[in-house]
């Protein structure tokens, strides 16, 4: 069980690292830049694939993690 937690961990890191860059530049990312970015904007093909991957990986990690503790 603790492989396969190692596992998906290390797949979540890698989508995450694959997911596209959304926001311009660094400072806004920290103050949180213009609030209309992403108005117009749906993610689509390879870029809502990879946003389901991650969510899918990181509800498999929690419950994973979840079950670990009980055992």
């Amino acid at each position: 069980m603790q492989v396969f937690l190692i596992i998906i961990s290390i797949l979540l890191i890698a989508v995450v690292l694959l997911q596209s860059n959304k926001a311009e530049s660094a400072s806004q990312i920290i103050t949180g830049g213009n609030s209309d970015l992403f108005s117009n904007r749906k993610e689509r093909g390879l870029e809502l694939f990879v946003s389901r991957l991650t969510l899918l990986l990181g509800i498999t990690f929690f419950v994973v993690s979840l079950i670990m503790e009980f055992m």
